[in-house]
């Protein structure tokens, strides 16, 4: 199928309170723009040098997410003009993120990265570490961040109940948490299992190779 095609069949199986975050890693500017010209406006990128990359390139109305790793020294490059980081997965990141948007008098939007996968996985917050991190925004630390929601990945497996727990785990503690003060984004899901964290409570997904294929480009 087209990615056009493979577009709409996403957008199709979404309801309307879930934003879709297309991830356009490895992708090149020209099949982002073929998308943005679809009606897409929030993106995804998994590194910050391809991230400043495109910016320059693409329309400037694009929300940019950042939904890798982040690295604190990298954290500058991006300050400028990122809408949300989702992978926020110490405190050492947030203070940074909190410095460089003070340095551009803006306020970046970020949802606390949370281990759920029974997997080892090298990052996101323990639970408790998450709350903990919460509370000191709900306090007033970090004046020029918003924490608007949580972000998870569960298990690569195909035992669905196993993901299903895992996202559910996710829900209980965005729910948990909501009650000191509300959150608005709860990111889970990828191409493989977006459905499945929906149906846990999703209300953002990030989806790539549903979208744009599996092919890799040569830069």
């Amino acid at each position: 199928m087209s990615i056009q095609e493979n577009y709409n069949k996403i957008k199709n199986q979404l309801p309307s309170i879930v934003q879709l975050v297309a991830v356009s890693k490895t992708h090149p500017v020209s099949v982002i723009q073929e998308v943005y010209d679809l009606g897409q406006k929030v993106f995804g990128e998994n590194k910050v040098q391809e991230l400043v990359e495109k910016y320059p390139l693409l329309p400037k109305d694009i929300q940019w997410h950042l939904i890798g790793h982040l690295q604190t020294n990298k954290v500058k490059y991006i300050a400028e003009f990122i809408d949300t980081i989702q992978s926020v997965d110490s405190e050492k990141l947030l203070n940074e993120i909190n410095k460089e948007a003070g340095k551009h008098n803006r306020k970046i939007k970020v949802l606390l990265q949370v281990k759920i996968a029974e997997e080892e996985t090298k990052f996101g917050l323990e639970i408790e570490e998450a709350r903990k991190l919460f509370q000191k925004f709900v306090d007033g630390e970090f004046s020029h961040i918003e924490i608007t929601g949580l972000m998870g990945m569960a298990t690569f497996t195909e035992d669905k109940n196993q993901i299903t727990r895992e996202f559910d785990t996710l829900k209980n503690i965005f729910d948990d948490l909501s009650q000191n003060k509300t959150l608005f984004t709860l990111s889970m899901g990828m191409s493989d299992d977006f459905p499945i964290a929906i149906a846990s409570g999703a209300n953002s997904v990030r989806v790539g190779s549903a979208i744009f294929g599996n092919r890799d480009y040569s830069k």
